[in-house]
């Protein structure tokens, strides 16, 4: 019996074929964790990378999370760890040499554009970056963004969880490049 959280399509597969296969079938976005302080908040945002097929996830600041929450998701995602700022930049910069990379920051800031309004571009590579909750993204990394995108709320909380807004943007960027092709 499988006991591995994993589609029927790879039953049987090693961890190792199963991120292979993925690895041709990646959407054109990465998703960085900027000094998410909640193991399970990273946890959840990789796993939410690999139910839309993100190139890579990448962790800036602490590296250590609880791999009990991605539910063996990791096995099948690609990471990258920057510590310092600097090293962020010129993650940034090295990705630009295989094409268009716009970095995308998530945050519910005033000069935010909603998600929904916000159009995709299948050509480019996105970097979508997000903050730790009550906190945001750091200032440092929010200069470097292209575009701060930010998610409609219609209750009376200012914020939503980072795992949950995760899957929000990265749906969001699924559903319109899907649709786009069609």
């Amino acid at each position: 019996m499988e006991t591995r959280n994993i589609i029927d399509h790879y039953h049987y597969w090693n961890d190792d074929a199963i991120k292979a296969d993925l690895n041709t079938k990646r959407h054109n976005f990465s998703v960085v964790c900027c000094n998410i302080g909640n193991d399970f908040n990273i946890a959840t945002v990789i796993r939410n990378a690999n139910a839309f097929l993100a190139k890579e996830v990448i962790i800036y600041g602490h590296k250590k999370y609880d791999r009990r929450g991605t539910v063996g998701t990791h096995h099948y995602t690609n990471f990258h760890h920057v510590r310092t700022i600097d090293n962020l930049g010129s993650y940034f910069e090295s990705k630009q040499e295989s094409g268009p990379v716009r970095l995308i920051g998530i945050d519910n800031i005033p000069e935010a554009k909603d998600v929904n309004a916000f159009d995709f571009d299948p050509n480019v590579h996105y970097i979508m970056i997000f903050g730790q909750e009550q906190i945001g993204i750091p200032m440092d990394v929010l200069s470097m963004c292209d575009d701060v995108l930010y998610i409609p709320q219609y209750g009376s909380v200012r914020s939503i969880n980072v795992g949950c807004a995760s899957s929000i943007i990265m749906n969001n960027y699924c559903a319109k490049i899907h649709s786009s092709v069609v």
